[in-house]
């Protein structure tokens, strides 16, 4: 469970990691312009933590719905199965409402300290459910057997965060966006 950094914003995700691969399903809420919103998510990965399917649902009552399947080698599709080529060379997502998403490149790459690599990634807003394309830049700032640090950057904006997670790759801060509440 993380909870916003400030405000209002509270998530539930559960992890199920098998030889196969990994399928993360949450529900995260909270408030956008003095407005309530609410998503349930469904991330599955293959076992390299490559996405191959984003599904969210808006639980708000406006019955917005978004599927995203991948290739894992940068290819989408949307849910009808319809080709997105610009989604090309995107081999994760990031959906902004979950600090979840930031494992998978994590995870996926394995990096060392000091190790930098920039990404490009499907970025999924929320509440509005819109698609697009970010560049984004992780550096493993420390890493040991009980977690470490990655500092993220979003290039296009110029966002900054040194997010800490745990051995497992999973975020535990994320200065200004979430902190983890309770793990198991």
């Amino acid at each position: 469970m993380w909870r916003a950094w400030t405000g209002v914003g509270l998530e539930s995700c559960r992890l199920t990691v098998t030889a196969t691969g990994v399928e993360a399903e949450g529900v995260a809420l909270g408030l956008e312009e003095d407005r309530p919103w609410a998503v349930h998510y469904t991330v599955r990965c293959d076992a390299g933590w490559r996405a191959r399917e984003l599904a969210v649902q808006s639980l708000a009552g406006d019955g917005g719905t978004l599927v995203l399947t991948g290739d894992g080698i940068g290819g989408w599709a949307d849910g009808r199965g319809q080709r997105l080529p610009a989604l090309d060379g995107c081999l994760d997502v990031d959906l902004m409402c979950t600090p979840f998403t930031n494992t998978l490149p994590i995870r996926r790459i394995g990096m060392v300290a000091g190790w930098s690599e920039e990404l490009t990634v499907a970025y999924v807003a929320v509440p509005g459910l819109e698609v697009s394309v970010s560049r984004q830049r992780y550096q493993c700032v420390r890493w040991g057997p009980d977690g470490g640090r990655y500092r993220f950057e979003a290039l296009a904006t110029g966002f900054t965060a040194e997010i800490a997670v745990d051995g497992d790759g999973l975020v535990v801060e994320y200065p200004g966006v979430a902190r983890r509440l309770w793990s198991r």
